[in-house]
């Protein structure tokens, strides 16, 4: 079993969500790391190391799908399952690019949060050689 675990970074304002994600991906055998807002996870000194990004879509200050253009923008493309209280067709549309894996809708089930990380982690292991 590899020692490295893939890491998985949490980006919502609602602490309760964000606590409650990070427990479940422990418990899944992943590393989690937790931050409140996006200027928070961009000063993060292992962004290269994430292996999938869950962001809510609505924040203060700068929101998930800003987040997710700024990483692209710097050359830092992560697979991002975006999350959002407050569904918008226009959202979803203008989200989906190659390395959004996932939007959804809050409340949302385990399962389909898992599977959104997997797909996320397979697009990983798609990039790196002897995968």
């Amino acid at each position: 079993m590899p020692t490295k675990r893939p890491l998985i970074a949490i980006v919502d304002d609602d602490e309760s969500m964000r606590e409650a994600i990070k427990g479940l991906m422990r418990s899944m055998g992943f590393d989690a790391e937790t931050f409140s807002s996006a200027d928070d996870f961009l000063r993060f000194p292992h962004i290269r190391r994430t292996a999938c990004l869950v962001t809510d879509v609505n924040m203060p200050g700068m929101s998930g799908l800003d987040l997710h253009r700024r990483l692209v923008a710097l050359g830092k493309s992560i697979p991002t399952v975006l999350v959002t209280a407050f569904p918008e067709k226009n959202v979803r549309a203008s989200a989906l690019g190659p390395d959004i894996v996932g939007c959804l809708t809050k409340p949302f089930g385990q399962q389909i949060l898992l599977d959104c990380i997997r797909s996320a982690l397979a697009l990983n292991s798609e990039g790196e050689s002897g995968s």
